[in-house]
């Protein structure tokens, strides 16, 4: 069946991917309902039957006027071969097919430069000649600091370079040595072995993303250290999308707006796929991942992946998201959802650099730091608290617990139907009983002190009820 959503996301965009300790390069991003595609260039052979080449020999003559209407970047001081960054209008029609903006140069005339400076490969280029044979090869991971164009529409309007030093990370236009008397125009030619073989730049397939499951994160892993406008998102299986980095934070924010509710869309549809298997109590109802706080964390490992998942009366913690239903025993803790307290951490609460966190306090009075990496998934996680503790509420109708008021143990009784019952756990002889619309107010310490406000029916005066619980001192209700 066919999952539609009208919060399906589709976008597409350039950007830069550092990837490992490379230098960062372009690619292509595309972000459809169920998967992210990042994409590099490369050049393929589109004579016959497409097929790829890690390289490509092309025979060129000099011009009289633009000489070889080529203008390279880059050198062995940037621990790659020269770049051809730019190919003149003149020359453009001629060369189509055979060099691209992006080739890096790794031999001329026979010659092995890939291990020379940008002046070196200048020098053999003005020494070699009116007719060149320049054997190149696609550099898909062209650093971005080259600032290479993405297509092939840039001018090259060349500038004597017959004298001189040139830069490395400036133009050189070769159209260098070239005789007034040579008249004759621009050849190109493909390898003699191959014929006729024509090429083109494309964006090719590098990494694909599911989305199901996925992890997006702004943070540098394991830390509260927060990427200036990039992100990377993480597949189910580990596959690691890599740093992208976007030119603006507006930008940024889009795109991982776009990719979470494409994610929440894909949760929403497994999660009803997955139900049909479990009975009504014991539905879920929310699902994802989280990072959790480190209790004894140190510098570089502050925080640990975590899968979330609120189904039925429990909250379960995975190391990876459950897949069969022998995976749902197997949970790193579960917790009882009436026995937690979900708290959304603000301002002086928050432990650390990271916004948007939150707490569980268990019944053992110890709290839990979660974080995710947007307002909007932690509204969502927020609103599933509130459901789950109502379903769960609404099923058992009646709960009895231990508390101490006044120095006396005590039991409190919550019955959904008929409101708040106070007795002396001893006799059973009833202190205090009010019903849910006597409820006026109610507030607590965080921990495990309780205060209602109730109104007396009698007097309409507000009265004060404290008690301490105890979570773990079940009574029998």
């Amino acid at each position: 069946m066919d999952f539609k959503t009208s919060n399906e996301e589709t976008k597409t965009g350039i950007y830069l991917l550092q990837d490992g300790s490379e230098e960062p390069f372009n690619i292509r991003l595309h972000l459809a309902k169920d998967i992210l595609t990042i994409q590099e260039q490369d050049v393929i052979c589109v004579s016959g039957e497409p097929f790829y080449s890690s390289e490509r020999t092309v025979t060129i003559r000099r011009q009289t006027i633009g000489g070889f209407g080529l203008s390279i970047k880059g050198g062995a001081e940037h621990k790659i071969p020269v770049v051809i960054s730019k190919i003149s209008k003149e020359q453009k029609a001629e060369l189509s097919g055979l060099l691209f903006i992006g080739d890096g140069i790794l031999q001329i005339n026979g010659i092995n430069v890939r291990s020379y400076r940008h002046e070196e490969v200048v020098q053999v280029l003005r020494n070699a000649g009116e007719e060149v044979t320049l054997t190149v090869s696609f550099l898909k991971r062209t650093p971005a600091f080259l600032k290479l164009p993405l297509c092939e529409d840039c001018s090259c309007v060349p500038s004597d370079q017959s004298s001189g030093t040139s830069s490395p990370l400036c133009d050189s236009g070769l159209h260098l040595n070239y005789h007034p008397n040579n008249t004759d125009t621009l050849s190109c030619s493909s390898w003699p072995m191959s014929p006729g073989l024509r090429w083109e730049k494309r964006w090719v397939d590098l990494r694909l993303i599911p989305l199901l499951h996925a992890r997006l994160s702004q943070y540098v892993p394991g830390t509260d250290i927060c990427r200036q406008n990039a992100f990377q998102v993480i597949a189910v299986d580990g596959v690691c999308s890599g740093v992208i980095q976007c030119p603006s934070v507006d930008e940024c924010t889009d795109w991982l707006q776009a990719i979470a509710s494409n994610t929440s869309a894909l949760t929403k549809h497994n999660v009803k796929k997955i139900n049909r298997n479990f009975p009504v109590n014991q539905q879920i109802i929310f699902m994802g991942w989280v990072d959790e706080k480190e209790q004894d964390s140190v510098q570089d490992r502050m925080y640990t992946s975590k899968f979330l998942a609120l189904r039925g009366s429990s909250l379960f913690k995975f190391s990876a998201p459950p897949v069969t239903t022998w995976d749902w025993t197997r949970a790193e803790k579960s917790f009882t959802v009436y026995e937690i307290m979900f708290k959304i951490l603000k301002g002086n609460e928050l432990v650390d650099k990271r916004k948007h966190c939150f707490s569980v306090q268990t019944d053992s009075g110890e709290d839990i730091f979660f974080s995710v990496g947007l307002e909007c998934e932690l509204l969502l996680w927020e609103k599933a608290f509130q459901m789950a503790t109502f379903f769960e509420v609404e099923r058992i109708q009646c709960k009895t617990y231990a508390c101490i008021v006044d120095s006396h143990l005590m039991g409190l009784t919550i019955d959904f139907s008929m409101g708040f019952v106070c007795f002396d756990a001893a006799t059973k002889a009833v202190l205090w009983r009010y019903k849910f619309s006597q409820l006026k107010g109610s507030s607590d310490d965080g921990k495990s002190k309780i205060k209602f406000l109730f109104q007396n029916p009698d007097t309409k005066l507000i009265e004060a009820k404290v008690s301490v619980l105890f979570w773990f001192l079940l009574l029998a209700s």
